[in-house]
């Protein structure tokens, strides 16, 4: 089964690289963005079937792994 994982700051936590985003796309004209917040995407191809024993995987590896739960959220969906 193949889960996507995405990976995100939380509220609050300064997040350099999306000022930094958010600059240069305004400077380059995109004056429409009122704010950018980078993340990760990590993709996950796992061996089973069954729903419920993914997301509890997926959680598992996210809070022992992928995210670092005190600056960092995710969500977790199944392909």
């Amino acid at each position: 089964m193949k889960v996507t994982v995405n990976v995100f700051l939380k509220d609050g936590v300064l997040d350099p690289q999306g000022k930094a985003a958010h600059h240069a796309l305004d400077s380059l004209g995109f004056k429409g963005v009122a704010d950018v917040r980078i993340g990760k995407q990590i993709i996950l191809q796992l061996n089973t079937d069954d729903e419920d024993e993914a997301k509890t995987q997926a959680k598992e590896m996210c809070e022992t792994l992928l995210a670092n739960t005190v600056i960092e959220d995710y969500t977790i969906e199944l392909n």
